[in-house]
Order: structure tokens, then C-alpha cells, then sequence
């Protein structure tokens, strides 16, 4: 997986593409909603999971039903394709989850 930082250009397109993703600053970010602590608390879990099966790990805020992802990749300084990869498996995780 190519670990070059992506362009503004780049970026915008591939948000483009991802409902509820935006990029505030140097990161990619959004925030799910669930019925519950406990349905987001296992949505966690499965985030957990999967960054680290892929060694990829974003910066997580719990607050009660609603769970915020922030995804950069630092050994790039910025937004590569690797984010968007776990934003899009996120995204999957999240559909299951209700």
C-alpha cells in the first residue's frame, strides 16, 4: 500500500465519494450514531479489530451513542489512500452495526 501523501485535489474527489467523511485539517474524520453506549461501544470493538489487523489505528471520541474516527497516516505527514481504505471498512463495520 502506497503511503504517499495525497494532494487537496486528491483528497477532495475521494471525500467526494464518502457520505459524512470531511477533512478537518490534516485528517479525515466522521462521526457515527447508534441507538446505544453499548451498540457503539461494539462498533469500537470492531474498529479495534480491524486497524489492527491492517496496522492502522485512528484516534477514537466515545460520547454515550456517538463515536467520532479521525484518520491520518503519520509516517506519510497527512491523508493517504490507507486512510480512506479504513474509512471505507468503517463505513461497512457501521452498516452492520445498525
Amino acid at each position: 500500500m502506497s503511503l504517499v501523501k495525497l494532494s487537496d485535489a486528491e483528497i477532495s474527489a475521494r471525500l467526494d465519494a464518502l457520505a459524512e467523511w470531511s477533512q478537518p485539517g490534516e485528517e479525515i474524520q466522521r462521526t457515527y450514531r447508534f441507538k446505544d453506549f453499548v451498540a457503539a461501544m461494539a462498533f469500537v470493538a470492531a474498529v479495534a479489530e480491524h486497524a489492527e489487523k491492517v496496522a492502522h489505528h485512528p484516534d477514537i471520541l466515545i460520547r454515550y451513542s456517538r463515536v467520532t474516527l479521525s484518520l491520518s497516516t503519520h509516517d506519510a505527514g497527512g491523508i493517504t489512500e490507507k486512510d480512506f481504505d479504513f474509512a471505507r471498512a468503517a463505513d461497512a463495520l457501521a452498516a452492520r452495526q445498525g
